[in-house]
């Protein structure tokens, strides 16, 4: 069974954070220049929580406030959900689809060690099938 730590082998464990005291601004300027649709809250170098594009939207744009007075600490999500390098792929698929987030960092003794999307997933998955059917053509093609 695949794991976390297989995806991140893959993907590397670039890891994209943003600090509780930055500016709703900062961050977006960041998501932008990062090509990310989310960022890590990290404060001395502890995971305090994460914002995304969908904070942006439902705690920013909608409520009115403005993106260069706005601090993240108010409007981040900081009860985060996190996985470790040894949770299955099909467990992050779960959990991801059950709690309709896109994103989870990745915890190894309370470091933050890699954040995984579920493009990331997706991509990951697709490529493991595209594996399975090569390996499965081949086995026919050779008759077993």
């Amino acid at each position: 069974m695949k794991t976390v730590a297989h995806l991140l082998k893959h993907k590397g464990n670039d890891i994209y954070s943003v600090s509780p005291d930055a500016t709703v601004r900062q961050a977006l300027e960041k998501l932008v220049e990062k090509n990310v649709a989310g960022l890590l809250v990290m404060e001395n170098n502890q995971l305090v929580g994460i914002f995304t594009e969908r904070d942006y939207a439902r705690k920013v744009v909608l409520k009115g406030k403005n993106s260069q007075d706005t601090l993240i600490r108010e409007i981040m999500t900081e009860k985060v959900i996190t996985i470790t390098p040894l949770t299955p792929i099909d467990t992050c698929m779960e959990i991801m689809t059950q709690r309709r987030i896109r994103h989870l960092p990745v915890l190894h003794n309370e470091a933050v060690v890699g954040v995984i999307s579920i493009g990331d997933l997706v991509k990951f998955i697709i490529e493991e099938q595209k594996h399975t059917i090569q390996n499965l053509e081949s086995y026919i093609a050779t008759g077993g």
